[in-house]
Parts: structure tokens; sequence; C-alpha cells
């Protein structure tokens, strides 16, 4: 005898409907009966309501590794070239050492075991993956805290390198906006090339801090203009002037970023939009007060005239001497106008005395911090003791920020 069909809400249905089930299935119902209808149904209900409370188990990745090696009668060595070393397979299959995404991707694609069965919850796998993770700065960043508190030896950050260092994008990532690319287009010139790999880290470092500000002010195009950069640079009179710099900026929705660079990148600062929203970046690499203002104002160049959608980012060596391109000829020479003009620095006395009464003057005629003129006659001179008192008097640009020279 039929029974009325509900849906199963209960463990009290459920046990119903199983018992149900068994008396149908103990009858051996004719095909198109009734009886075979009903029994169906409850077994469409029994699993419907049997996988809303009891979800599948997620099959085991080494299982499904031991699996395919009984399939295809495979021994250890046969997964040496998949997981690196025959101590590593013995490591893997005991379960005391987890597979790394590479390891993932080669038994995938070596041995046809699904990806969403070796990988984990949380974890995301590029079968065609091109980057080389491992040409990354491991140790360097491991230094600065980005993969955590936890050191790894040097063995395990190469194993590994791929989860760490997607880890870390994902993590500079996700404060909003777009999405820290590791593959963005890199302006430099200059005759040290770059280590593309650091500075994408060291790009995603500081996008993390910038986008962390709160800024007091809307960028607005056209807000840089000569007399907008003079009031800037007057404030490094004060002795607290890189801090009303940062401030300044900030009222005018640029952030003002530091973050020290990283080996092989020979950087001092880059510029670099964010969406619509302008960012200087410094690394203090040369730690006084003359470098500082240059480089501040050669990046305000670059925000102000060559920044754009398709060139986003544009980074500086301002050591390197073969820097010919217009666009750093034409920062370092707006840069250098507008903190000494070139007519007011064609008479100036102290281009041929030296001497730090002179310096000190110009400065007070031009309004900016007399460290600038001795590091404008240093230069010029590429004599390095001239006047290094009033640069050692200056101090360092690094003491007032090394809470935002850490690591966030």
């Amino acid at each position: 005898m039929s029974t009325q069909i509900r849906v199963l809400k209960t463990d009290g249905d459920h046990a119903a409907a199983v018992a149900r089930l068994s008396e149908l299935m103990d009858m051996d119902p004719a095909v198109g009966s009734t009886e075979e209808a009903e029994l169906e149904l409850l077994a469409l209900l029994i699993q419907s309501y049997e996988q809303s409370k009891f979800p599948p188990t997620p099959p085991d990745p080494i299982d499904a590794i031991l699996f395919r090696m009984d399939q295809q009668r495979l021994a250890h060595k046969d997964l040496v070239p998949y997981i690196g070393s025959m101590s590593k397979v013995s490591e893997v299959l005991s379960r005391k050492r987890p597979l790394s995404l590479a390891m993932i991707r080669r038994l995938h694609v070596g041995l046809g075991i699904p990806a969403d069965v070796l990988i984990g919850e949380g974890q995301e796998l590029s079968v065609d993956s091109t980057v080389d993770y491992t040409r990354f700065p491991l140790a360097e960043m491991q230094e600065r805290g980005l993969f955590g508190p936890n050191k790894r030896p040097l063995q395990s950050l190469k194993e590994y390198a791929e989860e760490l260092v997607t880890g870390f994008f994902r993590c500079a990532s996700g404060l909003g906006g777009q999405p820290v690319m590791m593959r963005a287009t890199l302006h430099q010139t200059g005759a040290r090339t770059m280590d593309e790999y650091a500075f994408k880290v060291w790009q995603a470092c500081v996008l993390r801090k910038a986008r962390a500000m709160a800024l007091k002010g809307a960028y607005q195009h056209g807000v840089i203009t000569s007399e907008w950069i003079r009031n800037l640079t007057r404030l490094s009179t004060f002795e607290s002037g890189p801090l009303l710099a940062q401030e300044y900026l900030s009222n005018h929705g640029i952030a003002l970023v530091f973050e020290r660079h990283f080996d092989k990148t020979y950087l001092d600062g880059a510029a670099m939009l964010d969406g619509e929203a302008p960012i200087v970046a410094l690394t203090l690499r040369h730690d006084r007060i003359d470098n500082f203002w240059f480089a501040l104002l050669h990046e305000l160049i670059h925000v102000q005239r060559h920044l754009t959608a398709s060139d986003p980012c544009i980074a500086d060596n301002l050591d390197d001497k073969t820097r010919t391109s217009d666009q750093e000829l034409e920062a370092d020479r707006e840069a250098g106008e507008a903190l000494i003009p070139e007519a007011v620095w064609a008479n100036a006395p102290v281009r041929i005395s030296h001497s730090t009464e002179d310096a000190v003057d110009l400065a007070r005629q031009l309004q900016i911090h007399p460290a600038i003129i001795a590091g404008r006659v240093r230069k010029e001179t590429e004599n390095w003791r001239l006047l290094s008192n009033l640069i050692s008097s200056a101090g360092k640009i690094s003491d007032l920020f090394n809470n935002q020279l850490a690591c966030q």
C-alpha cells in the first residue's frame, strides 16, 4: 500500500522513509507500477536529505595518488619526476610532507589525477603557469615578515615558493582597489637592469601601504603646478619638513609611501597609479635630506606629466648617469629648477667658494634647507666631502619615518 510522500525534514522522517524504501525493495515492484515510482521518489528524497545533513567527504589526495599508482603499477621511484626525490616521495606518501603546488601541477599533468582532488581548500592552481616563483627574493621577503612570523629554511622557501608568493600577493591586494599584478609593465631605463621579480614585491608592499592610508583630499588632475611645487619646497626649511610634505601631498590626494628597496632593484623611488590615485614611493636608499627632496620632486614631475593608464609606473635609479630618456631628463631638470633655479645658481657665490656661509645665505634666499645647497655643490663637483657638516647636521630622513618603513 503506497504512503503519502513528503519532503524529509527530520531524522524521524528519514528513518520512516528508509524503512518504507526497504519494504518497497523487498516487494520488487513491477516496471511502471505505482510502487516503482514511489521507490524512485523515496530514493531521491533520502539522497537529498543525507547530502544536506552529511556532506560528502572530499577525496584524500594521498589516497588518490596511491590509487593511481595501483592502477598504473607504479613504484615509489616512478613518482620522483613529480615529487622531487625518493625521500620526498616517502614523506609525501606517509603524509609527513604536504604537497606543494608545483608537485600538484606535475601530478595532475603527468598522472592525470584531477587537480581538485589534489589541491586543498583555499588554494588555487593554474595548470599552465609560466611564472618561475623561485626567482622572487624569497629569503628577503621572509626576512621582512612577508610570509608571516614562521621562518623556513631556504630549501623549503623554494619548494613552496608558489604558495608563499601567491599568498603574499593576494594579501597585498586585499584592501580593495585593483589586484596587485605580478606581471604589470615596468618602465625603466639605464645601465643596470632592475630585477623585476624583486621590484614587483616592492611595488606590492607600496600599494598595500598606500591603500591603507587615509588621505585627506582627493586628487585632481592639474593640481601640481610650479607654484604648488614651490610651496612644497619651502617646507624643507622645517625640521619636520618631510613629515609636512607627506601631509601636504595627502591634502591633495597623493600618497607618499616609504618602503626600503630590495636587493638588485637599484631603486630610489617610483611614481605609480593605483587606478586614478597617484602614489609617490621612496626607498631612502640615500638617507639624506638633499636626496629626499630631489627624489620627491622628481617623482612628482612624473605624476604631473608622465604617468598614464598605459604607463602606470615609472621606477627610478637616480644614481644612473646613463639615463637619457626624455621623461627622465625632464623630471631631473624640473626637480632641480624647482629647488634651485638655474638663473640663480649660475651666479651663486657658493659654486666657487664652497663655504658653509654662502650655502646658508643661498638657502635663506631660496627658502629651502641648506643641505639641499650642499647636495647640489657636492653633486656638481663630485666631491662628497664638501659641506658635509650641513648634510650630517640635517640628520637622517628615516628617523622621521621609522614606523612607516616597517612592513605592514
